[in-house]
């Protein structure tokens, strides 16, 4: 099963992630949680620099920094390295490990649920007596919606 972008964290379960993560939930955090919330698909640091200055929230950059790390610790949003070698974040559905499938035309993102990794990962550690303790994969394509829009 995936979720869309827009079925992942709302405001009030990413405030509630970093509350039971132990971090108090300051009025600047709340702006930058609400700006995250409101986004659909990836986003860097400067989007949401951008979407603050437009909407008059009261959030210095530090603070959207400082923010998104920890909002990353606590697996609530993901850092995506992006084809062109830049990267940015999507929000996370923090119930269990998954992937992502990003389009590179419009930037939504789906999450995809495990996809056989733990058998992969499971040969691996066989074959190579390492033990993954973690792992990432990151798919890039066209959402059916954008090939619509772009012929071939």
């Amino acid at each position: 099963m995936s979720t869309q972008a827009g079925d992942q964290l709302a405001p009030d379960d990413l405030a509630r992630t970093l509350d039971g993560a132990g971090y108090r939930m300051t009025d600047a955090r709340r702006a930058v949680v609400g700006l995250i919330a409101s986004r659909d698909g990836t986003f860097d640091t400067a989007d949401l620099v951008a979407d603050a200055r437009r909407r008059h929230v009261p959030a210095a950059r530090a603070t959207i920094f400082r923010t998104l790390e920890i909002l990353a610790a606590v697996g609530a949003v993901e850092r995506l390295d992006l084809p062109n070698g830049e990267h940015s974040y999507v929000r996370c559905d923090t119930r269990g490990h998954h992937h992502h499938l990003v389009c590179t035309d419009c930037q939504r993102s789906v999450d995809l649920e495990e996809l056989g990794m733990a058998t992969i990962t499971t040969d691996v550690e066989r074959r190579t007596g390492y033990v993954i303790d973690r792992h990432r994969l990151e798919l890039f394509g066209l959402c059916p919606n954008c090939q619509i829009r772009t012929p071939s």
